[in-house]
């Protein structure tokens, strides 16, 4: 049985609510400290409870002190408005209109993209935590690179350098090892709205790394004047959940909350995460799992939209969704869409089927379906890291499959043929067993 966590992100998120609500979960403190105390770097953790909305939540803040096993020579304070590949609603002089909405405290070490992987490959990580956190920094310092138009290389320290940014990062890495999670799954992400001064000048929200992250992910706005999905919180989320929509089916084992840093008297300015056990799909014990098949005909569409559609309908819950040619009345050729789902799902996808395409109408019925359980093992391969599914059936496992996306993702920060990579994970699953 696979353990999944939620991630609730009705108040957006950031690194340090991402901390937050995995030690409300029940992450033990001492060991998180331990393993971030591995890198050497200079901070100091401040851990508490508060009220957010009369909600009792964790709080968390990281301190730099400026010193460290691995302190580097360069490292020094400064006063900027803005550490562009951290927290944006960080307290570090940003000047924002209302009060910040999530903070760490004071953090202004420069370090490049290398000297952290050297502090990365120097912890007590393991190598699928190492490998999982130089590929989150590595897309950070994409991200910052391609809205600067330059090279990865000659982005600037402190935009992938911050001590708060490396504890977030790191600490959410080891955290979701703990707990041991086979598969993780965000609701759509409240960005907040108004504007944000920054290095380079007043942005809206959300903040210009912030959106390039977060492409791909399902985002909305419920009107707070604030800053409520920061850069290290939109990497986390976007680089774990491997989808989004409505929380799944599963017997809840913890659930914790990560605070804000600003209390909104009219919601709680929290980060949710629920973790639990994926309800059992196994025929015999439960009779199978009920899902949706949701269709409609379409012959009145431009053939471009469909692609689009179907990623909006997997953003939004699909389980899955398929294309099939068909021949309608008149003799028009046309698609028929289908969408499998959860049965909750069933009106968030119904209004996206409406909102997205030319149908007028949909029909559904629930049917039940089994499938083997899944779980996820990550690799660690040259140059990154690969989730890989296994798949079985009650503990035998049928199935091993190298994850498809992070193998295009390795073979195009490397150079190497994806047949290489998926290869290379493979065997690397394999030798492990």
């Amino acid at each position: 049985m696979s353990t999944v966590l939620y991630f609730d992100c009705f108040s957006g998120a950031a690194g340090d609510m991402i901390l937050g609500a995995l030690i409300d979960a029940g992450l033990p403190v001492d060991e998180l400290r331990r393993a971030l105390g591995s890198l050497g770097v200079g901070h100091e953790l401040r851990v508490n409870k508060v009220l957010r909305a009369g909600l009792s939540a964790t709080h968390v803040q990281v301190i730099e002190t400026g010193h460290g096993e691995h302190a580097h020579a360069h490292e020094h304070a400064h006063s900027h408005e803005h550490h562009h590949g951290h927290d944006h609603g960080h307290d570090h002089g940003h000047h924002h209109p209302e009060p910040a909405a999530h903070s760490h405290g004071h953090s202004h070490t420069h370090r490049s993209l290398d000297e952290i992987a050297h502090l990365i490959g120097h912890s007590a990580l393991s190598d699928s935590g190492k490998a999982r956190a130089v590929a989150l920094f590595r897309r950070l310092a994409e991200a910052e690179a391609a809205i600067h138009h330059m090279s990865v290389e000659d982005v600037h320290l402190h935009e992938v350098g911050a001590v708060d940014s490396i504890i977030d990062i790191v600490g959410a890495v080891f955290a979701l090892e703990w707990f041991g999670i086979d598969d993780i799954v965000s609701s759509p992400l409240n960005v907040g709205s108004g504007t944000v001064d920054i290095a380079h000048g007043r942005f809206p929200v959300p903040a210009p790394a912030t959106t390039r992250l977060l492409a791909g992910a399902p985002i909305y706005s419920s009107g707070i004047e604030a800053e409520l999905v920061t850069p290290t919180g939109a990497l986390v989320i976007s680089g774990y959940a491997k989808r989004y929509g409505p929380m799944p089916p599963l017997t809840v084992r913890a659930a914790g909350y990560g605070a804000g840093t600003k209390d909104f008297p009219a919601s709680p300015n929290v980060l949710r995460v629920v973790i639990g056990d994926r309800a059992s799909t196994d025929a015999s014990a439960s009779g199978g799992e009920s899902v949706l098949k949701i269709e409609c005909e379409i012959d009145d569409m431009s053939p471009q939209l469909f692609g689009p559609v179907s990623d909006r309908l997997m953003s939004n819950g699909a389980l899955d969704v398929f294309l099939t040619p068909v021949q309608m009345k008149k003799g028009r050729p046309g698609t028929l869409v289908t969408v499998i789902a959860p049965v909750a799902a069933r009106e968030s996808l119904c209004d996206t089927l409406f909102r997205q395409t030319t149908t007028i109408g949909v029909r559904f019925e629930e049917m039940r379906r089994e499938t083997l359980e899944r779980r996820w093992v990550e690799v660690a391969v040259t140059g990154g890291a690969v989730r890989v599914k296994v798949s079985g059936r009650r503990g035998e496992v049928l199935n091993v499959a190298p994850e498809f996306d992070d193998c295009v993702r390795v073979a195009a920060a490397t150079g190497r043929a994806i047949k290489d990579v998926q290869a290379e994970a493979m065997a690397r699953y394999l030798g492990q067993r």
